[in-house]
């Protein structure tokens, strides 16, 4: 089976060796985002929820990229250095997503890269 690298630039490139997200058939494999400005790969100035919606923000860019949407991801994981974020995650995530939501893990970890305090992964499900 073939695999397809997906790559924008309406999402922060990638700062180690990795794809935005990787396409096998019907599956995206869409890597962590972290709260990075495309433009300027610099973490976005502003509080928790700023920040998570940078992350969404951003994988929505590699699932449109993909030929999908956020509807399309059918499982998703949550980092927080903070897990006291979680009901904000859950506040911010439903205005990004509806019903039926994905299948979702929230992870606290002690750090994330460039020093984030959130970051998302997922799998998204698209027509080949």
């Amino acid at each position: 089976m073939s695999r397809t690298i997906i790559q924008t630039e309406r999402a922060p490139a990638a700062i180690g060796t990795y794809s935005q997200a990787v396409k096998v058939g019907d599956t995206v494999y869409l890597s962590g985002q972290i709260p990075l400005v495309p433009g300027t790969m610099r973490l976005v100035e502003g509080d928790m929820a700023v920040q998570i919606r940078q992350v969404f923000d951003n994988l929505q860019a590699v699932a449109e990229a993909a030929g999908g949407t956020l509807a399309d991801i059918v499982k998703l994981n949550v980092y927080l250095t903070d897990l006291s974020h979680f009901p904000l995650v859950n506040e911010i995530m439903a205005s990004y997503f509806a019903e039926p939501y994905p299948a979702r893990a929230a992870v606290g970890v002690a750090a994330l890269p460039k020093g984030a305090a959130v970051e998302a992964d997922g799998v998204m499900a698209v027509r080949p």
